[in-house]
């Protein structure tokens, strides 16, 4: 059968985003193993799903490349974004539940995943006790961050939601390397209001609200955190509150 021209062979052992989506402490007789696993990576152009709601569950995939929304449709037909997901995170965890998808996965720029069959990786995990914990800590992490959001959107005002959201952001790509004051936004304002439960003139405003205060820079999609420790006064000011 001939290979798919969007799916390759992919070895984790070589791969530079390893420590972020991949336990650190594996010998290499055990990371040969995860990498006979791990055996193909997907490119995902631009604006297409990895996968649908409703769709079988069969894999999880960590990121590459590139940057993904998950979103669910609300009973009014409006797509709802639940979470943005960047290189070197692992996607899919919806479908452990109930073997299918609960959401939809969207690439926002054209983007590379690798396939990490779930039935190999947890027959795996019963062997190698460190994957096994990782696997946890990911699911773990995915608990945190989801009960984050609740708060952020149950109590906070716009200005802190999108302070929060920024310091979040920042702190995420600075891990993988990249400016700690510096990003570009891969989502439009309206997916930010979706995402935090905000209306897109409110994104705007706020956006603005934090210019003329002289915390961010923003150039169309590029901004620059001028002030982070005044972004993190506005999210702390919340928490002294109540």
């Amino acid at each position: 059968m001939p290979m798919n021209p969007l799916t390759m062979k992919v070895a984790c052992s070589n791969c530079n985003l390893r420590e972020l989506c991949m336990p650190v402490d594996l010998n290499a007789q055990e990371l040969q193993r995860i990498d006979e696993v791990v055996a193909v990576r997907r490119k995902i152009r631009r604006g297409t799903p990895l996968f649908r709601n409703g769709e079988p569950f069969t894999s999880l995939y960590a990121i590459r490349t590139g940057f993904f929304k998950t979103c669910v449709a609300t009973e009014d037909g409006r797509d709802q974004v639940t979470g943005f997901q960047m290189a070197g995170e692992i996607i899919g965890l919806d479908g452990i539940v109930n073997d299918h998808h609960t959401c939809d996965a969207l690439a926002l720029e054209d983007a590379e995943v690798c396939v990490m069959p779930f039935d190999r990786i947890e027959e795996l995990s019963r062997e190698i006790t460190a994957l096994q914990h990782h696997v946890h800590k990911i699911m773990s992490r995915e608990i945190v961050r989801e009960h984050g959001v609740m708060l952020l959107l149950g109590s906070m005002r716009a200005e802190e939601r999108l302070a929060a959201f920024l310091l979040n952001l920042v702190q995420r790509l600075h891990a993988r390397g990249f400016s700690r004051s510096e990003l570009v936004l891969r989502m439009t304002r309206e997916e930010i209001g979706s995402y935090l439960g905000l209306k897109l003139e409110t994104v705007s405003r706020t956006f603005s609200k934090f210019v003329e205060e002289g915390i961010v820079e923003v150039n169309q999609r590029h901004v620059r955190l001028l002030d982070i420790d005044a972004l993190k006064r506005i999210v702390n000011s919340q928490q002294t509150c109540h």
